[in-house]
């Protein structure tokens, strides 16, 4: 490579992959982290001082924003992209 005019560069130096900014908000990371974790929406809520209901929109919203087909696949979807 180098004598091709290219760069070698240590892999130790170089930087991580950098993923896409999440377009998910915080509140919907946090709750989308929990239930990763395996919290049901009680535990959720119970946790975090919100209603279920709230638990319920901030997962749906999550799923939509990720255009996830269900909530396992946001999951997988947001910890490829370090998210959660």
């Amino acid at each position: 490579r180098i004598a091709a005019g290219g760069r070698v560069v240590d892999p130790r130096m170089r930087g991580g992959e950098r993923s896409a900014p999440s377009p998910l908000t915080g509140r919907e990371t946090e709750v989308l982290r929990l239930a990763a974790a395996g919290a049901h929406s009680r535990e959720i809520a119970a946790d975090l001082f919100l209603s279920v209901g709230t638990v319920r929109n901030r997962l749906s919203s999550a799923v939509g924003k990720l255009h996830a087909r269900t909530l396992v696949d946001a999951v997988r979807i947001a910890q490829g992209q370090g998210w959660v």
